[in-house]
Protein backbone atom coordinates (compact mmCIF):
# COMPACT_ATOMS: atom_id res chain seq x y z
CA UNK A 1 0.00 0.00 0.00
CA UNK A 2 2.44 2.60 1.05
CA UNK A 3 4.27 1.84 -2.29
CA UNK A 4 1.14 3.01 -4.06
CA UNK A 5 1.33 6.85 -2.84
CA UNK A 6 2.88 8.98 -5.61
CA UNK A 7 2.39 12.21 -4.21
CA UNK A 8 5.34 14.38 -4.15
CA UNK A 9 6.96 12.60 -7.02
CA UNK A 10 8.32 14.03 -9.95
CA UNK A 11 8.42 12.09 -13.00
CA UNK A 12 11.00 13.69 -15.90
CA UNK A 13 9.51 13.80 -19.46
CA UNK A 14 9.17 15.95 -22.59
CA UNK A 15 5.55 16.19 -22.79
CA UNK A 16 3.56 19.77 -23.45
CA UNK A 17 2.61 19.57 -19.15
CA UNK A 18 6.28 19.39 -18.71
CA UNK A 19 7.68 22.04 -21.02
CA UNK A 20 5.07 24.75 -19.37
CA UNK A 21 5.96 27.43 -16.82
CA UNK A 22 5.27 26.19 -13.74
CA UNK A 23 3.60 29.21 -12.62
CA UNK A 24 1.11 28.89 -15.42
CA UNK A 25 0.77 25.01 -14.03
CA UNK A 26 0.10 26.29 -10.66
CA UNK A 27 -2.61 28.66 -12.05
CA UNK A 28 -4.35 26.06 -13.84
CA UNK A 29 -4.12 23.88 -11.27
CA UNK A 30 -6.39 26.04 -9.16
CA UNK A 31 -8.66 26.47 -12.00
CA UNK A 32 -9.04 22.86 -12.16
CA UNK A 33 -10.15 22.70 -8.24
CA UNK A 34 -12.60 25.58 -8.89
CA UNK A 35 -14.16 23.35 -11.99
CA UNK A 36 -14.83 20.33 -9.72
CA UNK A 37 -16.01 22.23 -7.51
CA UNK A 38 -18.49 24.61 -9.17
CA UNK A 39 -20.15 22.37 -10.65
CA UNK A 40 -23.87 21.68 -8.61
CA UNK A 41 -24.64 18.61 -10.95
CA UNK A 42 -23.01 15.47 -12.67
CA UNK A 43 -23.34 17.09 -15.71
CA UNK A 44 -21.40 20.01 -14.74
CA UNK A 45 -18.69 17.57 -13.24
CA UNK A 46 -17.83 16.57 -16.86
CA UNK A 47 -16.21 19.12 -18.03
CA UNK A 48 -13.25 19.31 -15.34
CA UNK A 49 -13.39 15.29 -15.71
CA UNK A 50 -12.40 15.47 -19.34
CA UNK A 51 -9.69 18.10 -18.44
CA UNK A 52 -8.05 15.61 -16.47
CA UNK A 53 -7.81 13.31 -18.77
CA UNK A 54 -6.87 15.25 -21.38
CA UNK A 55 -3.89 16.90 -19.11
CA UNK A 56 -3.03 13.30 -18.42
CA UNK A 57 -2.73 12.59 -22.13
CA UNK A 58 -0.48 15.75 -23.00
CA UNK A 59 1.19 14.93 -20.03
CA UNK A 60 1.86 11.38 -21.16
CA UNK A 61 1.84 10.00 -17.68
CA UNK A 62 0.03 6.58 -17.86
CA UNK A 63 -3.45 6.11 -16.56
CA UNK A 64 -2.00 3.28 -14.37
CA UNK A 65 0.03 5.66 -12.36
CA UNK A 66 -3.17 7.64 -11.65
CA UNK A 67 -5.12 4.01 -10.42
CA UNK A 68 -2.56 3.25 -8.26
CA UNK A 69 -2.15 6.64 -6.87
CA UNK A 70 -5.55 5.96 -5.69
CA UNK A 71 -5.26 2.67 -3.94
CA UNK A 72 -4.86 4.44 -0.42
CA UNK A 73 -7.43 7.15 -0.11
CA UNK A 74 -10.43 3.78 -1.54
CA UNK A 75 -11.27 3.34 2.77
CA UNK A 76 -11.65 7.09 3.01
CA UNK A 77 -13.64 7.32 -0.05
CA UNK A 78 -15.60 4.60 0.99
CA UNK A 79 -16.07 5.42 4.87
CA UNK A 80 -17.63 8.78 3.77
CA UNK A 81 -19.37 7.47 1.23
CA UNK A 82 -21.47 5.59 3.92
CA UNK A 83 -21.54 8.43 6.30
CA UNK A 84 -23.19 10.56 2.78
CA UNK A 85 -25.59 7.71 1.68
CA UNK A 86 -27.18 6.70 4.92
CA UNK A 87 -27.28 9.95 7.04
CA UNK A 88 -29.00 12.68 4.14
CA UNK A 89 -32.40 13.99 4.74
CA UNK A 90 -34.29 13.58 1.61
CA UNK A 91 -36.62 12.07 -0.71
CA UNK A 92 -36.61 8.23 0.21
CA UNK A 93 -36.16 5.53 -1.90
CA UNK A 94 -35.15 2.80 0.40
CA UNK A 95 -35.94 1.91 3.58
CA UNK A 96 -35.32 -0.56 5.95
CA UNK A 97 -35.25 -0.40 9.89
CA UNK A 98 -33.23 2.40 10.74
CA UNK A 99 -31.50 2.38 7.52
CA UNK A 100 -32.55 4.72 5.05
CA UNK A 101 -31.30 6.17 1.61
CA UNK A 102 -32.37 9.08 0.07
CA UNK A 103 -32.31 10.20 -3.60
CA UNK A 104 -30.05 13.08 -2.15
CA UNK A 105 -27.95 11.07 -0.24
CA UNK A 106 -26.86 9.36 -3.41
CA UNK A 107 -26.66 11.74 -5.31
CA UNK A 108 -24.37 13.69 -3.07
CA UNK A 109 -22.18 10.71 -2.21
CA UNK A 110 -22.04 10.03 -6.19
CA UNK A 111 -20.72 13.37 -6.69
CA UNK A 112 -18.25 13.69 -3.63
CA UNK A 113 -16.96 10.47 -5.03
CA UNK A 114 -16.29 11.86 -8.53
CA UNK A 115 -14.85 15.15 -6.59
CA UNK A 116 -12.64 13.55 -4.05
CA UNK A 117 -10.92 11.23 -7.28
CA UNK A 118 -10.70 13.84 -9.22
CA UNK A 119 -9.43 16.22 -7.15
CA UNK A 120 -6.23 13.89 -6.19
CA UNK A 121 -5.77 12.67 -9.94
CA UNK A 122 -5.46 15.96 -11.62
CA UNK A 123 -3.73 17.59 -8.84
CA UNK A 124 -1.08 15.08 -8.78
CA UNK A 125 -0.19 16.06 -12.41
CA UNK A 126 1.60 19.18 -11.14
CA UNK A 127 4.46 17.68 -8.65
CA UNK A 128 4.10 14.15 -11.35
CA UNK A 129 5.72 17.18 -14.43
CA UNK A 130 7.15 19.94 -12.08
CA UNK A 131 10.44 19.43 -10.39
CA UNK A 132 10.54 20.10 -6.71
CA UNK A 133 12.93 23.64 -7.46
CA UNK A 134 11.06 24.99 -10.41
CA UNK A 135 7.62 24.58 -8.13
CA UNK A 136 9.72 26.70 -5.56
CA UNK A 137 10.68 29.34 -7.96
CA UNK A 138 6.60 29.27 -9.05
CA UNK A 139 5.42 29.60 -5.98
CA UNK A 140 7.74 32.21 -4.35
CA UNK A 141 7.34 34.67 -8.04
CA UNK A 142 3.10 34.17 -7.46
CA UNK A 143 3.72 35.22 -3.88
CA UNK A 144 6.31 37.93 -4.45
CA UNK A 145 3.94 40.82 -4.02
CA UNK A 146 3.80 39.67 -0.70
CA UNK A 147 7.35 40.78 0.00
CA UNK A 148 6.29 44.44 0.55
CA UNK A 149 4.32 43.40 3.41
CA UNK A 150 7.40 41.63 4.99
CA UNK A 151 6.31 38.59 4.31
CA UNK A 152 8.64 35.59 4.45
CA UNK A 153 7.76 34.09 0.99
CA UNK A 154 10.89 32.28 0.21
CA UNK A 155 10.81 30.58 3.02
CA UNK A 156 7.48 29.07 3.10
CA UNK A 157 8.04 28.83 -0.68
CA UNK A 158 11.23 26.22 0.31
CA UNK A 159 9.52 24.37 3.10
CA UNK A 160 6.57 23.42 0.98
CA UNK A 161 9.35 22.44 -1.63
CA UNK A 162 11.35 20.32 1.07
CA UNK A 163 8.10 18.85 2.48
CA UNK A 164 6.96 17.32 -0.82
CA UNK A 165 10.62 16.31 -1.65
CA UNK A 166 10.93 14.28 1.81
CA UNK A 167 7.08 12.40 1.30
CA UNK A 168 8.71 9.58 -0.99
CA UNK A 169 11.50 9.26 1.38
CA UNK A 170 9.82 8.54 4.35
CA UNK A 171 7.04 6.37 2.60
CA UNK A 172 10.59 4.50 1.78
CA UNK A 173 11.76 5.04 5.37
CA UNK A 174 8.54 3.58 6.55
CA UNK A 175 7.91 0.79 4.33
CA UNK A 176 11.42 -0.18 5.48
CA UNK A 177 10.75 -0.09 9.59
CA UNK A 178 8.23 -1.90 8.72
CA UNK A 179 9.72 -5.04 6.55
CA UNK A 180 12.37 -4.44 10.03
CA UNK A 181 9.34 -5.18 12.05
CA UNK A 182 7.55 -7.83 10.53
CA UNK A 183 11.02 -9.62 10.21
CA UNK A 184 11.35 -9.46 13.57
CA UNK A 185 7.81 -10.96 14.55
CA UNK A 186 5.70 -7.92 14.53
CA UNK A 187 2.29 -8.75 14.25
CA UNK A 188 0.55 -4.99 12.34
CA UNK A 189 -2.36 -7.04 10.54
CA UNK A 190 -4.14 -8.92 12.99
CA UNK A 191 -6.60 -8.09 16.49
CA UNK A 192 -8.62 -5.05 16.25
CA UNK A 193 -7.97 -1.43 16.14
CA UNK A 194 -6.59 -1.15 19.22
CA UNK A 195 -4.07 -3.89 18.92
CA UNK A 196 -3.03 -2.32 15.30
CA UNK A 197 -2.64 1.40 16.70
CA UNK A 198 -0.12 -0.31 19.56
CA UNK A 199 1.57 -2.13 16.66
CA UNK A 200 2.25 1.01 15.10
CA UNK A 201 4.36 2.40 17.95
CA UNK A 202 7.46 0.42 16.63
CA UNK A 203 7.27 2.20 13.55
CA UNK A 204 6.27 6.14 14.19
CA UNK A 205 9.11 6.08 17.15
CA UNK A 206 12.20 5.33 14.73
CA UNK A 207 10.22 7.12 11.80
CA UNK A 208 10.38 10.16 13.78
CA UNK A 209 13.88 9.56 15.13
CA UNK A 210 15.04 8.98 11.39
CA UNK A 211 12.78 12.36 10.07
CA UNK A 212 14.49 14.65 12.87
CA UNK A 213 17.91 13.04 11.95
CA UNK A 214 17.45 13.99 8.30
CA UNK A 215 16.18 17.27 8.86
CA UNK A 216 18.92 18.15 11.58
CA UNK A 217 21.57 17.16 8.58
CA UNK A 218 19.68 18.87 5.66
CA UNK A 219 19.77 22.15 8.11
CA UNK A 220 23.98 21.36 8.62
CA UNK A 221 24.40 20.98 5.05
CA UNK A 222 22.32 24.54 4.27
CA UNK A 223 24.62 25.88 6.52
CA UNK A 224 27.74 25.04 5.33
CA UNK A 225 26.66 26.01 2.35
CA UNK A 226 26.21 29.40 3.35
CA UNK A 227 22.15 29.45 3.00
CA UNK A 228 20.74 32.61 4.25
CA UNK A 229 17.27 32.63 2.67
CA UNK A 230 16.01 34.58 -0.35
CA UNK A 231 18.02 37.61 -0.09
CA UNK A 232 20.38 38.03 -3.22
CA UNK A 233 19.78 34.31 -4.37
CA UNK A 234 20.26 34.16 -8.11
CA UNK A 235 18.69 30.87 -9.75
CA UNK A 236 20.67 29.45 -12.62
CA UNK A 237 17.32 28.50 -14.82
CA UNK A 238 14.81 31.87 -14.92
CA UNK A 239 11.20 31.19 -15.19
CA UNK A 240 10.24 32.35 -18.70
CA UNK A 241 6.55 32.25 -19.72
CA UNK A 242 5.14 31.22 -23.58
CA UNK A 243 2.52 31.19 -26.18
CA UNK A 244 2.00 28.10 -25.20
CA UNK A 245 1.14 28.49 -21.38
CA UNK A 246 -1.46 31.53 -22.31
CA UNK A 247 -3.19 29.18 -24.27
CA UNK A 248 -2.93 26.50 -22.21
CA UNK A 249 -4.33 28.66 -19.78
CA UNK A 250 -7.03 29.93 -21.81
CA UNK A 251 -8.13 26.65 -22.73
CA UNK A 252 -8.71 25.93 -19.29
CA UNK A 253 -10.51 28.68 -18.32
CA UNK A 254 -12.77 27.65 -21.11
CA UNK A 255 -13.79 24.44 -19.21
CA UNK A 256 -14.70 26.54 -16.31
CA UNK A 257 -16.62 28.89 -18.12
CA UNK A 258 -18.56 25.66 -19.31
CA UNK A 259 -19.17 24.79 -15.77
CA UNK A 260 -20.93 27.77 -15.02
CA UNK A 261 -22.78 27.54 -18.18
CA UNK A 262 -24.04 23.83 -17.31
CA UNK A 263 -24.92 25.11 -13.70
CA UNK A 264 -27.21 27.93 -14.85
CA UNK A 265 -28.67 25.19 -17.85
CA UNK A 266 -29.41 22.46 -15.56
CA UNK A 267 -31.15 24.65 -12.88
CA UNK A 268 -33.10 26.19 -16.05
Amino acid sequence: MLKDITIGQFFPGNSLLHKLDPRFKIIITGIFIAMLFAAQTFTALIPGVVFMIIGYAASKIPFSLMIKSLKPIIPIIIFTSILNLFFLDGIVIFKLWIIKITYDGVTYTGMMIIRIIALIAGSSLLTYTTSPIALTDAIESLLSPLKKIKFPVHELAMMMSIALRFIPTLIEETDKIMSAQKARGADMESGGLIHRAKALTPILVPLFVSAFSRAMELATAMECRCYRGGEGRTRLKQLSSSARDYLTTSFSLIFLNMVFLLNVYMAG
